[in-house]
């Protein structure tokens, strides 16, 4: 009788380790296996999409411990997804209602966070499609499609474009009112800062000083008191061309990368022409100048150059590269 009840929990045992191995679909590009269930533990092997694995344990909160090529180890669970039993004839219509509901569009925007650094944005969800821009570290972008396995559609400042949904971590849900909000504007704002020119009175009332002392106790030596007027007025006019004057952009700006806005004529104080690789166009916008920063409007995305100097222009973003003036 002991026998036989020892045999009956090692069966029950036995089926409910059978029960767990399920089968799951791999849904990243390439998904890393872990020879531990920690993320920094050692990779010890890699499964490509859409490939179908076993999972052995899934008790862990965020890895599953699966079956591979007669090896086993742990991956993520956010790559994989359940592939759904065909043993249960049952439930057709919950099956059929389920993609519908699946897609995530535009409607239902969320906020995603870079988590490595030159993430390639693509022009299509297509791992060989061409190269649009790159995503620096911790950017925060806003997914507009999820509907692919592999890549998420997203929109940032510069533009769309889609990349790998393995490299993104989801923030929060983007509030519905805040898109109404974003209205195309073909001027850009300038926005008034009056530091330098506070800087640069204080400077000026320094200089004044000093030149009314030279001058008190020069005691009448007319060399001494020129030099202090030469060096006073070539340190005021220095510090009025840096921070006062404002700058000026002349002339076309080209980058030889492989990036979305190839050329920037700037052929007015206020008005430019640029060349879209995206969608090989050629727009003419406003653009303003803050301080060393370029901005300029493409419909509703804002496109800013840093002024490195008169022959250099620095993009971030889909602009990201070295503008060198032709």
């Amino acid at each position: 009788m002991t026998r036989i009840f020892f045999l009956i929990i090692a069966l029950f045992i036995f089926t409910n380790d059978l029960s767990a191995q399920e089968t799951y679909r791999v849904k990243a590009d390439r998904l890393r296996v872990r020879e531990s269930g920690d993320p920094k533990s050692k990779v010890i092997g890699n499964i490509a999409q859409n490939e179908n694995i076993t999972v052995l344990d899934a008790n862990n909160a965020k890895f599953y411990k699966v079956k591979f090529k007669n090896r086993e180890g742990w991956v993520s669970k956010d790559f994989i997804e359940k592939i759904a039993s065909a043993a249960k004839p049952a439930t057709p219509q919950a099956n059929t209602a389920q993609p519908s509901a699946t897609p995530q569009t535009a409607a239902s925007t969320d906020m995603y966070r870079v988590t490595v650094d030159d993430l390639r944005v693509r022009q299509q969800a297509d791992p060989k499609s061409k190269i649009v821009g790159y995503l620096p570290k911790d950017e925060n972008v806003a997914v507009i499609d999820s509907s692919n396995t592999s890549f998420y559609k997203i929109k940032v400042t510069n533009g769309e474009g889609w990349v790998s949904k393995e490299f993104l971590v989801r923030i929060s849900p983007v509030k519905a009112a805040a898109e109404k909000t974003s209205i195309a504007a073909s001027v850009p704002q300038e926005n008034k800062d009056y530091t330098n020119i506070i800087f640069f009175t204080v400077v000026a009332l320094i200089l004044i000083t000093i030149l009314y002392f030279s001058i008190k106790y020069a005691s009448g030596n007319k060399f001494l008191i020129g030099f202090s007027v030469i060096v006073i007025l070539v340190t005021g006019y220095f510090c009025y061309i840096t921070f006062i004057q404002a700058k000026v952009v002349t002339g076309t700006f080209a980058s030889n990368e492989d990036i979305q806005y190839k050329t920037f004529n700037f052929k007015s104080k206020d008005s430019v022409t640029v060349t879209d690789a995206y969608i090989d166009s050629v727009f003419t916008s406003k653009y303003v100048i803050e301080g060393d920063m370029i901005k300029l409007y493409d419909q509703q995305n804002t496109i800013m150059l840093l002024i490195r100097d008169d022959q250099t222009l620095i993009g971030e973003g889909f602009t990201r590269g070295t503008f060198t003036k032709r």
